[in-house]
Order: structure tokens, then sequence, then C-alpha cells
């Protein structure tokens, strides 16, 4: 191993110790780019890197998507639209034994269809969801689980923001991985759905039936949420009818979304200003962290670590799904103790040349990256969805909170399995639509 390789090791240990020491992600990549670069090249082009990196990120239109789909999912949040879409939800399924846990994976996918993030998924459906689960007398742990592993489905429904990210820093295509989500992101709701099945079938006494809704009310229900269901149809429909692209989707659901809380007087300027300074929180957060990226990439590109490991794990001869499964595992753990944005760039300059050395399709390790590290924010010992909900529910003790995610961890797993076995189920769509090559 050659001394350029063996900075480019204190620097990886240097960015661990950082994290480990609660310094921010963004600022932990930073400081360590900047310091191993200025070691390995001269301090003068490192401290260049400051200049470079921060223009070209803002100057990114991925980025401005980001924050624009964060705005989106904040007002529509505070203009009530939410819970507009719970409450269809529940009038529809709410009579089924459990059927308070389906409408809450149901809301939690359509609201991650608006918004893109897992933890302000679990946030707004902690507000609205489990207060009514307890009150209908639906265990803590059941309930608990739901709206934690419900909210994972943020990072997988289009628009992701995860998936936008990804697509910047590998410079593929996001509407090509928007697509290829669509299927795993059909599975996850449907196993979602089969695992609390049996569930409470099994054990009856985790969730009572509710009232049965009049189709009176149910038709109420749903002429009260046009305002939810207009705004996905524009971002969705807009995205994969071809009006309009990424981009213009995103202003144009930002856009509706404030125009929709206006018209019905649910967003006063209290509330507006609230949304900007939250949104303007989450995206200067988010920016920092792609520079440190970008910055971090650098030094560890002039390192040759990230060859090196390649070039080590190719020459142990493992069959390369054997080398996924490695890089799974990996993931889990990652997943599981690191915020899902921050395991990201930490390992895409290992793992991405890794993939496509060994002949795997970029805009699948996507997805896959995805769906392993959604079920990272539900795995003991940690899990960040499990600790929003904590935060929000200080009442649940957090093992309820573990014990309730048990089968929504089981369904993952299978899901995960099912897209690593059969790469077709991710591609099939986007190959169709001509967004990449069969």
């Amino acid at each position: 191993m050659t001394g350029d390789m063996w900075i480019g090791l204190a620097g990886l240990a240097g960015l661990f110790l950082l994290i480990a020491l609660h310094v921010p992600i963004g600022v932990a990549l930073i400081l360590v780019g900047v310091l191993g670069t200025g070691t390995l090249i001269g301090f003068e082009p490192a401290l260049s890197l400051l200049a470079i990196e921060p223009s070209a990120s803002m100057a990114s239109e991925g980025l401005a998507i980001v924050a624009l789909f964060i705005l989106m999912g904040n007002l529509a949040h505070v203009s009530g639209l939410s819970a507009e879409l719970y409450r269809v939800a529940d009038h529809f399924l709410g009579h089924l034994r459990g059927g308070l846990v389906f409408a809450t994976v149901g809301a939690s996918a359509g609201f991650g269809a608006v918004c893109g993030s897992s933890v302000a998924t679990t946030a707004t459906m902690a507000k609205i969801a489990l207060p009514e689960m307890l009150d209908r007398g639906y265990a803590r742990s059941l309930a608990a689980g739901s709206i934690a592993s419900g909210g994972t489905l943020g990072m997988m429904i289009p628009p992701s923001l995860i998936l936008i990210l990804y697509g910047v820093l590998t410079e593929n295509s996001v509407m090509a991985l928007f697509i290829a989500a669509i299927v795993p992101g059909v599975l996850a709701v449907v196993f979602y759905v089969l695992s609390v099945f049996l569930t409470v079938r099994l054990r009856p006494s985790l969730a009572a039936p509710g009232p049965r809704r009049t189709w009176a009310d149910r038709r109420r229900a749903l002429v009260d949420s046009w305002g939810i269901v207009t705004l996905i149809a524009a971002v969705s429909g807009g995205i994969y009818g071809g009006i309009f692209t990424v981009a213009e989707a995103a202003a144009v659901g930002t856009t509706a979304a404030l125009l929709l809380g206006v018209f019905r007087r649910r967003l006063n300027g209290r509330k507006f200003v609230a949304c900007l300074r939250d949104s303007a929180s989450s995206t200067g957060m988010i920016f920092v962290i792609i520079i440190g990226a970008s910055v971090y990439s650098y030094f560890a590109t002039l390192s040759g670590l990230p060859t090196a490991i390649v070039e080590w794990i190719s020459g142990l001869g493992l069959p390369p799904l054997a080398v996924i499964c490695l890089l799974l595992l990996m993931y889990l753990v990652l997943g599981s103790v690191f915020d899902t944005i921050a395991a990201m760039v930490l390992t895409l300059p290992v793992v991405y040349p890794l993939i496509l050395d060994m002949g795997y399709d970029p805009i699948w390790w996507g997805i896959i990256n995805v769906v392993v590290m959604e079920l990272g924010m539900i795995t003991p010992p940690f899990g960040i969805n499990v600790f929003v909900l904590r935060g929000m529910a200080n009442d649940i003790p957090l093992g309820a909170i573990y014990r309730g995610v048990v089968p929504f961890v089981v369904a993952d797993l299978l899901r995960l399995v099912v897209l690593v076995l059969l790469p077709a189920l991710t591609l099939w769509l986007p190959v169709e639509m001509g967004w990449i090559r069969g």
C-alpha cells in the first residue's frame, strides 16, 4: 500500500471519529477533504476547493429540485393536505382489522409522493395517525411500528430526495431513477399490507376493527381531499406523462401547494414564514453535505483508496452476488447508525466504481441502495425513523417501537431479496419507456 493510500485510510478513520464526536457530517467531510488534499498536493489547491465546490453545487439544477420539493412538502403539511389524505384512507379501510395500519401505510406512500422525505413523512404521520390508532385501542407497538416503517416509503416513492441526490452525485438520469422506483415502491406497499394482515390474524388483540363508514361519508371524504389529490396528480402525472421535467414538476408542485394553502385559508403569513425557515434549514443542511461529499470525493480519488479497494475486492475471486450481499450487510449496519444521506455520500466514492466494475446497472443499484437504507432506518440498535417517532411520542417505550417494526423489517428483507435476485423487476419499466437500454 502506497503512502497516499495510508493518508486516505487515515482520512477515513478521522472522518468516522469526527462523526462519532457529533461533528455535523457536512462539516466533517469538508475538514477531512481539505486537510487530506492539502497533505497530498498542498494547501493552496486544497483551499481552492472551498470556492470551486460550493459554486458548482449552487449552480446544480438537481439540488435546486431538492429545495423546491422540500418546500412543497412543508407547504402541504401546514396546509392540512396530509391530514386529508389520511382521512380518506381511514374512511375506506378503517373498518377492517388493522385497517388504520393499512390507512397509515397508504397515506405514508401518498404523502411520500408529495414531500419525498422519510423523516418528514414519519413526523407528519405521527401527528395525524398515532392519536387515532391509540384512541381506537390499537397496540402501541403496532401503531408506532407502522408509522416508523411507513415513513421509509418517502425515500422510494417519487419524487424522492435521496434518488435525486444519487442521480446528481453519480450523474445518472433522475427521471430514469424515478421510473425505476415505481415497481419497488408498489412492492413495498404490497409487502407491508401482507405483513400487517398476517400479524393481526395471528394476534387479533393488536388491532380492533373500527366502524364501517357509509358510502356517503366516503364520497364526502374524497371530495374534501381534492387538494391533495390535485397536488399528487399535478406532480406525478406531469412527470410520468411527459408534460414537464422533474425540475418543472417541482416548481409546479410548490406553486400548487402554496395556492391551495392560500385558497383554502389554511396558510397564513406566520405559517408561510415558518415553512420558508424550515425549508431553508433542511436545504442548507443538504447543500453542506453535498459540498462536503464533493470535497471528500476529490481527496479520496487523489489518494487512490477507492481504486485500491475495488481491485482488492475483485482480487478475492468472490462471485458478484456475494459481493453485493456483503455491500448490503454493510449498508444495513451504516443505515442503522448514520443518517441516510451521510451513509450514501460516505460510501459512493468506493462502492459506485465497484458496482460498475462488476457490470451491474447503476440505475438498479440506486434503487437497491435506497431499499437497503430504508431498512436501515428502522433497524436496531438505532434507526433514525425510530428515534424521530420516539421524539414525537415520548410516552411510547423504545422497545415497543422496535417490536412494532419487526413485521415490516421482515417484509423489507423479502422485498430486498426479490429485487436483488430479479433485477428485471426494477429495470423493466425504464427500459420499456426508453430511459435506459435493455
